[in-house]
Formats: C-alpha cells, sequence, structure tokens
C-alpha cells in the first residue's frame, strides 16, 4: 500500500492511500480512534474498512492524525484532528479531482471526527460510523445530518453501551430523506475482538447494497 506525505496545518501527515484504476472513482476517507489511546491508521477496524471500500473500487486514504507515527504536531482532543481530517479530504481529492462520490468513515473517535467533517463539508455523500462514542462525545451538531450512513457496534461494548448508538442512530434516522442503518454485531465489544470478520460482514452488506440502488437508479 503506497504511502503518501502531505501537508496540514501542523506539518507533515502521514498516510496509506489505495488509488482505484477505475475512472472517475468515488473516494473514501477513513479516521482512527483517539490517539491519546494508542489510535493509529493501522488500527484493525481502520484496515478492515478501508479495504472494504478498495475492494469496491473505491480511492481510499487513511491517515495518522497529528502526533502519530511519522505525522508532526500533538494530539488536539478534536479540533486539530479536524483539521487533519480536512486536509487529508482535500489532498484526496486533488488527487480525485473527478471523484463520482465521496465518503467518509471512522471508528470510535475517528466516527466522532468524521461527523464533524460530514457536516462541514457537503460533497461527503454517505459515512460508516463504528462504534461512535455517543456517551462520550456531543453529537448534537448533526442536527440535521447532511448523508444517509451506517453505524456498526458491538452488543457488547463495554466502554460505549450499545443502547447509546442504537438511540443515535434512531434520531439521525428521524429526518427527513437520510436513512441511518443500525447493524449491531453479537459478543463485539468496542475494540471487535475476534469478531472483526462479522464487522466486515456488515460493511459489505451496506456498501453492496448501496451500490446496487445507485446502478439501478443510473439506468432508469
Amino acid at each position: 500500500m503506497p504511502e503518501v506525505i502531505f501537508n496540514g496545518s501542523e506539518g507533515r501527515i502521514e498516510g496509506r492511500y489505495h488509488h482505484s484504476k477505475r475512472r472517475n472513482a468515488p473516494i473514501a476517507l477513513l479516521l482512527h480512534p483517539h490517539p491519546r489511546f494508542g489510535g493509529s491508521m493501522n488500527n484493525r477496524v481502520v484496515y478492515q474498512v478501508f479495504h472494504a471500500f478498495a475492494r469496491r473500487e473505491f480511492s481510499a486514504l487513511r491517515f495518522n492524525f497529528r502526533g502519530v507515527g511519522r505525522s508532526q504536531g500533538v494530539p488536539d482532543d478534536g479540533q486539530g484532528e479536524l483539521a487533519d481530517a480536512a486536509a487529508a479530504l482535500d489532498w484526496l481529492q486533488a488527487a480525485n479531482p473527478d471523484a463520482e462520490q465521496c465518503w467518509i468513515g471512522g471508528f470510535s473517535f475517528g466516527a466522532w471526527v468524521g461527523m464533524q467533517l460530514l457536516m462541514r463539508r457537503p460533497e461527503i455523500s454517505g459515512f460508516i460510523a463504528v462504534a461512535p462514542p455517543a456517551n462520550r462525545y456531543d453529537f448534537s451538531f448533526l442536527a440535521p445530518c447532511p448523508a444517509s450512513g451506517l453505524i456498526v457496534h458491538g452488543d457488547s461494548d463495554d466502554l460505549v453501551p450499545v443502547d447509546s448508538a442504537s438511540a443515535l442512530a434512531t434520531k439521525l434516522s428521524h429526518q427527513r430523506h437520510i436513512s441511518v442503518a443500525f447493524r449491531p454485531v453479537d459478543g463485539a465489544n468496542h475494540f471487535f475482538h475476534n469478531k472483526l470478520d462479522e464487522l466486515t460482514v456488515e460493511v459489505d452488506r451496506y456498501l453492496d447494497a448501496k451500490i446496487a440502488k445507485q446502478k439501478a437508479v443510473a439506468r432508469g
């Protein structure tokens, strides 16, 4: 997987990038868990979701937030990481100026940052949020949520109760023209230990259904 380096507000940002051979390929940006608790772009959940997009001919980028790996700066608990994500999306769009769609994906803290980016960038047309920390961070900024997406959560999550994520999905789904699928993974904890295959199945099913629907609409 090619390594890429691009500039953020605090200096160098390190990433891994898959470039699709498909003309006008859609793009996807993946965000990792909290840097202060060991989160990085090599997190297993982030890696699985990244490759789910790559298998479907997306050009996909995962990267290290400031202060992680070779990315410069220091962790900032949210605002700095949001700036990093915006810089990463700028780089991804510059590399794919004719992309037909733009998606955001994130795990835990990365899901919270990703949903904030979703509110600021109207070109983002879909999202995948894995274990969003709805009991720890304020998601009220999603008013209204501008795009449909998927929330996947372990039903045995010991850090973020599954009910908090389910309530977030229900709240977002009440908005007109927005559909938020909620998929609990049986027996999975916050980090999906021994449940990565089940997580991948849910992400694959959702993406395949969305892609099939889009192709049907295109055919008329």
